[in-house]
């Protein structure tokens, strides 16, 4: 096992994988900006490094910085926690290619599984099923363009190949729009992803978004760990999860789960991933998958009483999964609220001091945060602040928490989205389950009207 970790992230999730250090006896080293001088995990530290000035490209994504940190200190493995460089196969490799281990999967899969193409193709080999859609990326032909959209049939959505984050992303309802929608796309997905590659699928009308969780070692062994439904979306960005999902027969999520075990032995998958799908009419559909631990992982966490986290450095320091399929079973019901730093109903940010900051407590609830009292929001990073996270034996005993924890939690000095998720937590169409990915911003819209 590593003796010494170093943690190339901020915010909640450096907090996690420090604590999960902590727990498993290992060192960890932080490296943060100067933005985040003042931060809970810095001053829990048993060493910090000081990689740059806030701004980003300077601190969090400077991979020179990070891996000097990693020499000075004496870490021997990097965690990337996610976003940032967690799914940049460049800098695995370098990592890597620097003697030490990347927690996370190998650089080809990284790079076979961010190009939304390469992954597409690499899924369908594997039997994981897939949105209709081109068979590679667009050429330029206008003809073949128009060819494949009418083959697929309108809507269609052109997508980023290199894209992420809800970003990349064009619906097409009509010819008439389809090739302008086609370069606008390319040209965005050029200057932002440095890939200007795009290509079509079926844009589905009603879809579900539904996450399989898995694990994977470096001896060949893949375990899925149930589902996540993250259906609750704005502008293609999550802002409710729960675990299981509602009203999906347990026989559906088994055979998709076995495919997505299947496939990660297929294409040598090792660490923690997620498989994202749409589900519409009772099919699953694979979109991307995200080679990292993601911000959703607590609830998949509660309900298979599985440490993620740990486990993740467990199998990068080459210790084989600790349980088989069999072993892991679901209990109860886990919903989790992002907590941002923003106007609960522009969106706008809102960065500044918290005057006041009480998170709730009790029975079944769980707080992932890295703010506290007289804590300064810095406005340069994502407006995250922490995450609510909640468990029932059941689904309604978990949405009775979530409702308790959200009255109990007190922050002020800023706006959050707080009195957002207390709303949602009363609508009813939510508390019925099965909302589509389409649902909060057609409520948000009424809700303006």
């Amino acid at each position: 096992m590593f003796k010494k970790i170093l943690i190339a992230n901020r915010g909640e999730i450096a907090l996690r994988i420090q604590r999960a250090c902590r727990e498993m006896g290992i060192k960890a080293v932080m490296v943060y900006s100067e933005a985040d001088r003042d931060a809970k995990y810095v001053k829990l530290a048993e060493e910090a490094v000081c990689i740059g000035p806030a701004q980003s490209g300077q601190s969090y994504l400077n991979m020179p910085a990070i891996i000097s940190a990693a020499e000075v200190t004496d870490a021997e493995a990097i965690h990337p926690g996610y976003g940032f460089l967690s799914e940049n196969a460049d800098f695995a490799e370098r990592v890597e290619k620097s003697g030490f281990t990347f927690i996370g999967p190998t650089p080809d899969s990284i790079r076979l599984m961010g190009d939304k193409v390469s992954a597409k193709q690499a899924m369908i080999r594997a039997g994981v099923p897939c949105v209709p859609g081109s068979d590679g990326a667009l050429p330029d032909d206008p003809v073949v363009i128009k060819r494949t959209a009418k083959a697929i049939g309108y809507p269609v959505i052109i997508k980023a190949a290199g894209g992420g984050g809800g970003r990349g992303m064009r619906v097409v309802h009509t010819e008439a729009a389809l090739l302008h929608a086609v370069q606008t796309t390319k040209a965005e997905a050029g200057a932002a992803f440095g890939n200007a590659e795009v290509y079509m699928e079926k844009f589905l009308q009603n879809p579900r978004h539904i996450e399989i969780q898995v694990l994977a070692d470096q001896h060949r062994n893949a375990v899925y760990l149930g589902e996540r439904d993250c259906s609750m979306q704005r502008r293609h960005q999550k802002v409710i999860e729960e675990a299981p999902a509602p009203g999906i027969p347990r026989r559906l999520i088994e055979k998709i789960g076995e495919r997505c075990a299947a496939a990660c032995k297929k294409i040598g998958y090792r660490g923690a991933g997620t498989f994202e799908f749409l589900f519409e009419n009772g099919e699953f559909y694979f979109i991307e998958m995200n080679t990292r631990v993601q911000v959703e992982h607590p609830v998949t966490e509660w309900i298979t009483g599985i440490d993620i986290v740990r486990t993740q450095i467990a199998v990068a320091a080459g210790e084989k999964l600790p349980f088989t399929q069999r072993q892991i079973q679901l209990k109860g019901h886990a919903i989790e609220c992002r907590v941002n730093a923003e106007d609960p109903y522009k969106f706008t940010p809102s960065p500044g001091r918290i005057s006041t900051w009480h998170p709730p407590g009790g029975p079944g609830v769980r707080v992932d945060s890295h703010a506290y009292a007289n804590y300064f929001v810095p406005p340069n990073y994502d407006s995250m602040i922490g995450k609510i996270i909640v468990h029932g034996d059941t689904r309604e005993q978990a949405l009775a928490r979530m409702r308790t924890a959200l009255a109990e939690t007190v922050v002020e000095g800023i706006k959050t989205n707080i009195p957002l998720h207390r709303e949602i937590m009363v609508d009813a169409n939510f508390v019925a389950g099965g909302t589509n990915i389409h649902y909060l911003e057609e409520w948000l819209s009424q809700r303006e009207r």
